[in-house]
Formats: C-alpha cells, structure tokens, sequence
C-alpha cells in the first residue's frame, strides 16, 4: 500500500516532486506542500493567512500546473507560504477551488530554500491506479 506524501528529485537545473495519494485531490495537496518545502526548505509554515481561489481548466495537467502557478503568483506578490491545502477537485468539469492557508514569508522564521521561477509541462506525469495517484512536475529553479 502507498502511503501519501511527496520525494523531491533533480533534473538538470530544475527541481522535481512526485507526490502520491489516495485520490488526485490529495496527490495535488502533497505536491503543494512538495513545493513549499523546496521554498522554505523544509521549514514549519503556521496557517495564519487564507487565500481562496478557482480554476477552471481544458485538461487535468493544465489543472495542475495553472493551481501550483497560482500558489508561486501569491509567494511571489504577496511573500507568502501554504501549508495546508483545502481542494474540491471536480474531474468531470476540470474545475478546482482552493483554499490555501499559510503565512508570510519570514527569513527570521522560515529557512531559505530553492527560488522556484515557475512550473513546467516538461516530463509532467498524472496517473490514476485503482487506490492511488501519482503526480509527477518539474520547476524551473
């Protein structure tokens, strides 16, 4: 039996998680938290801070990789950090709502990570098996 979470792997000059879950809506959630980690390298992120938003997509990967951009546009004007991720996946309708809680950004508390410039479709992999999923992205860094 898998168990949810992510691992980090390299590529060149880029930066990758493959997240794991027991639905798609959990493998998204573990490679956002994947990504935060490679951020604030690992560092404790307090869920202070709300953001809510929605997506609509084409197809599932344009999902994904349109709810991780989204998530890097708030770090990036907003200096904030997620740790935990409230998604309604609907599959059907390629639609995702989000609620991200996190905090800002403190180089007092927080350690410094790998700068992320944003994600990629290279390599990109999402496969549904009967009692998991696995996302696979890559982030240029």
């Amino acid at each position: 039996m898998m168990r949810d979470g992510y691992r980090l792997f390299e590529h060149t000059a880029d930066i990758g998680i493959e997240a794991k879950g027991k639905t798609l809506t959990r493998a998204f959630e573990e490679v956002a938290n994947g990504m935060f980690s490679i951020i604030t390298d690992g560092s404790e992120i307090e869920s202070k801070i709300i953001r809510e938003f929605k997506i609509k997509a084409d197809n599932v990967e344009e999902l994904l990789v349109d709810f991780l951009s989204k998530l890097l546009y708030y770090h990036g004007a907003e200096s904030l950090v997620f740790d935990s991720f409230d998604l309604n996946l609907n599959e059907e309708r390629l639609e995702l709502e989000v609620t991200a809680k996190g905090e800002v950004y403190d180089l007092n508390k927080h350690r410094y990570g790998d700068e992320i410039k944003g994600v990629t479709y290279h390599n990109l992999i999402i496969e549904k098996h009967k009692d998991y999923s696995i996302v696979r992205v890559l982030f240029d860094i």
